[in-house]
């Protein structure tokens, strides 16, 4: 009966080793499958951080452009005034002109 009992106790030791490295092994499979999923969410959130910046990037150059556009049509706008204002101011000059080289 003592060997028996021996051996029981073994083939109970060895069970419980073989459970120990099964749940150890199944621990490193869920800890190397719990990287891999961390990274590809990491992954994707990369991604998706970049094209979100891309994104604002084109926002930034389109209302650039748009502003750009503004203000040269508003300058376009106030030189046109000048030159209209000048051409006033240049019939009166030219007729100063000629008033001072006929009065002469």
């Amino acid at each position: 009966m003592a060997i028996q009992a021996m051996e029981q106790v073994a083939q109970t030791e060895l069970q419980a080793k073989q459970r120990r490295e099964a749940v150890a092994a199944e621990c490193k499979q869920k800890l190397l499958n719990a990287q891999r999923t961390a990274q590809r969410l990491l992954d994707d959130s990369r991604m998706e951080a970049e094209n979100e910046v891309r994104k604002m990037m084109a926002q930034a150059e389109e209302q650039a452009a748009q502003l750009s556009e503004q203000v040269m049509e508003q300058a376009r706008q106030e030189s046109e005034k000048m030159k209209q204002v000048a051409r006033q101011r240049l019939d009166k000059a030219a007729e100063l002109i000629v008033e001072k080289v006929v009065n002469r």
